[in-house]
């Protein structure tokens, strides 16, 4: 067994645990967690919770519930994924991520669940290891409600083993598309698994076809579908305050409201704390803006529908102005589809890496390649310090820079760039 006694030797354990050969559908099941958790004593199952599920939007959605809950006076726990500096922040309490002391001791007291789950099931993954420690948490320290951020489809999601009080499907689009399926309709299917039976599933604006499989597959285990666009009112909605740029937030702020109209009545936050919970609201990563000469903004768009969202927003909120993006793309990810999108606005392109254990960056060279093929063009430039740099050398001051694609290379350029950020 391992023994864990400090922050890094959990970080280096977990590390350990990224099965990179995770990516067939026949690897994700529910078997494994099940069993894990139940070793745990299901500390899933000791506070209601709230799920939230998406291609895109499900973590900005969480985070904005959860703010609501804690400013309605409630011990709120979030899990989202992934992180941008720390393991940690994958373990909130009413906003504050667990401390590495308190990650690395609940860590090692879960050691032994570890290795009573591995001859059957096989070692639980870096993914369920972390999820599962949330639950632990939120359980020990008693929280009355918790948010949880779907990882990956749904039906077969680690997360699926809840059983929330409210299901919420934020959008659906191509993603991940080696496991849930390469239509919309089979990614549709894979996202509605999140249902249950007598469960309200809140479903935002979703094209047509997967808006089919969703109320079909509701309907068939007796899910009462409930349609955003049916619920809250534009007049309302328009009414809230909401700090944080970008269109598709509004999207996401009708979501939670939804939320809001399907919890129980001991559950259910009053119009006051949802103007609190939303104007107090901070989203780290998501149309983060830093104001400069040039200014600075960091979002995470690493599927085409984020890609999209991103584009919208900068015209909205930056009409007018010439973009300057750094640009990093994972290798399972549709990078051309993604710089298509971007490249739609006036703009220049810094392609640039990431270094993180177990996930791999399309080499810059390519990405430069890959706009080369469809008329764009950009500078290639392996170090991102030195992209980020370059681009805001290059930009003028009234420009944009703007860094995004993959959450890495956004959680690694927020993390040099916000200390020297100076208005």
């Amino acid at each position: 067994m391992h023994e864990i006694s400090t922050y890094a030797q959990a970080e280096a354990y977990l590390l350990d645990t990224i099965d990179e050969m995770v990516s067939p559908r026949t690897s994700y099941k529910l078997d494994r967690m099940r069993a894990f958790l139940r070793r745990l004593g299901d500390p899933h199952l000791a506070y209601p919770t709230i799920h939230v599920g998406g291609t895109s939007g499900k973590g900005s959605t969480a985070t904005m519930i959860a703010s609501v809950l804690q400013a309605d006076g409630k011990r709120t726990g979030l899990h989202t994924k992934p992180h941008l500096r720390s393991m940690t922040e994958r373990a909130r309490i009413n906003g504050t991520a667990i401390a590495p002391e308190r990650f690395a001791a609940l860590l090692n007291e879960m050691m032994p669940a570890v290795d009573r789950t591995i001859p059957e099931h096989g070692r639980p993954t870096y993914y369920e290891t972390l999820l599962a420690l949330s639950f632990v948490y939120f359980a020990n320290e008693r929280v009355g409600v918790a948010v949880i951020e779907v990882g990956l489809g749904g039906r077969l999601d680690a997360t699926n083993l809840i059983q929330p009080k409210v299901a919420a499907i934020t959008s659906i689009g191509y993603d991940h598309t080696e496991v849930l399926g390469t239509t919309i309709e089979a990614i549709a299917f894979e996202k509605a698994g999140i249902a249950k039976p007598g469960v309200p599933l809140v479903l935002a604006d979703v094209p047509p076809p997967a808006e089919a499989v969703v109320a079909s597959y509701a309907a068939e285990i007796g899910a009462p579908l409930v349609r955003v666009r049916d619920v809250v009112r534009a007049d309302v909605l328009a009414s809230l305050p909401l700090p944080v740029l970008g269109i598709f937030q509004r999207t996401n702020a009708a979501t939670a409201l939804a939320v809001f109209g399907q919890l129980p009545a001991e559950l259910r936050p009053g119009r006051d704390a949802v103007e609190r919970g939303l104007a107090g609201l901070v989203i780290l990563g998501r149309m983060e803006f830093i104001a400069g000469h040039p200014a600075v903004l960091f979002d995470i768009a690493h599927n085409v529908e984020k890609a999209e969202a991103l584009v919208a927003s900068l015209r909205d909120s930056f009409a007018g102005r010439r973009i300057h993006y750094v640009v990093a793309v994972g290798e399972s990810k549709d990078a051309r589809g993604i710089l298509q999108v971007l490249a739609s606005l006036p703009s220049t392109f810094t392609f640039t890496s990431f270094s993180v254990t177990g996930r791999r960056a399309v080499l810059p060279q390519r990405l430069a390649t890959i706009a080369e093929s469809f008329g764009g063009w950009g500078r290639a430039i392996a170090d991102p310090i030195e992209a980020l740099t370059v681009a805001r050398r290059t930009a003028a001051p009234e420009d944009v820079v703007v860094v995004t694609g993959s959450t890495f290379i956004v959680a690694v350029l927020r993390e040099w760039y916000m200390p020297t950020a100076v208005s």
